[in-house]
């Protein structure tokens, strides 16, 4: 055992579009959030009650432009609009080694995403690029 946490080289990142896997080399980070709608309800007797209703997962991908592969299924995602197309929403899988050795894969459904960040290109530099992603839910498989 490296650690008894999680670190961020225990993840491991699956993406699944339209046409199929999709490389993303050189990820340097990755982030997600549960999205939920509060409901807050405040009874007669003065007792708060609240829920938390599940609308989905967002994040972002976080990488140094290793190959054209992003910018690609950017721009397929983008052509298909244009052209009239249905663009079907993709999925994900993330992969964590946990500290005891197992592993917990968790699916991301119904994926769309966005290429927020394209990159600045300047002499001696990396290419940094940013994905963002919504998914309907998460669950673990």
């Amino acid at each position: 055992m490296l650690t008894a946490f999680s670190v961020g080289r225990d993840t491991q990142l699956v993406v699944i579009g339209q046409s199929g896997r999709l490389d993303l080399t050189h990820v340097t980070a990755f982030e997600s959030r549960q999205l939920t709608q509060s409901i807050r309800v405040s009874r007669l007797d003065g007792t708060p009650l609240g829920a938390e209703l599940p609308k989905g997962w967002d994040g972002s991908f976080e990488l140094e432009r290793g190959t054209s592969s992003v910018d690609d299924f950017i721009a397929s995602l983008e052509q298909g609009y244009f052209d009239g197309a249905d663009t079907a929403a993709g999925s994900m899988y993330q992969y964590v080694t946990e500290p005891d050795g197992s592993t917990s894969t968790y699916q991301y459904d119904n994926v769309v995403f966005k290429l927020s960040n394209a990159g600045v290109w300047r002499g001696d530099a990396s290419v940094k690029q940013k994905l963002d992603f919504f998914a309907s839910r998460r669950r673990r498989v």
